[in-house]
Parts: C-alpha cells; sequence; structure tokens
C-alpha cells in the first residue's frame, strides 16, 4: 500500500531544495548521506535537501518504502531564497 506525501519544493533563480520533516529523514536512514549543500530550519525539525543529489536520495528512499512523492512549488523567481540564510546540515 502506498503512502501519499506532499512535500514543498523551494527554488531560487539559481538553486532548488526539497523541504522534509527531519523525523522522516531519520526513519528512512538517510542523514548520514546527506552533504553539507543541504539546510535545516532554526529548530532543526525540518531539512531543505538540495535538489541535485540529496533530494533524490530521500526521494529513492521514500520511493522504496511505498511512498508516492507530490510537490508543491514554492519558488522566489527574483530574489534568493530564506533557504540561505539557514546553517547547513552538519554545520
Amino acid at each position: 500500500m502506498s503512502t501519499l506525501l506532499q512535500l514543498n519544493f523551494h527554488s531560487d533563480p539559481s538553486h532548488g531544495w526539497l523541504e522534509v520533516p527531519r523525523t522522516l529523514a531519520v526513519a528512512l536512514h538517510i542523514i548520514p548521506k546527506i552533504s553539507s549543500y543541504s539546510y535545516r530550519s532554526h529548530d532543526g525539525d525540518t531539512l531543505y535537501l538540495e535538489e541535485d543529489c540529496d533530494a533524490a536520495v530521500f526521494l529513492e528512499a521514500a520511493k522504496a518504502q511505498g511512498f508516492v512523492i507530490k510537490t508543491v512549488e514554492r519558488n522566489s523567481p527574483r530574489a534568493d531564497s530564506f533557504i540561505r540564510s539557514l546553517r547547513r546540515v552538519g554545520a
């Protein structure tokens, strides 16, 4: 049985990030695989996985566990995303 997950995908003029609850990333055992190109919220409960590698690692692990992912676009087409002001994962 599949479980639908609706996640936000944030982007700015030069990059994008998939917003993922940290608890889900922990449950999928991908935390050690996340690079320093991804960010975390101030409280640490939310990860913003960079689009080139880390988001793909998450999506692969989620699909292997039966999740179906739907993304909602959250774009900042003219300015840097707020995500760039957050701390990087592992920092």
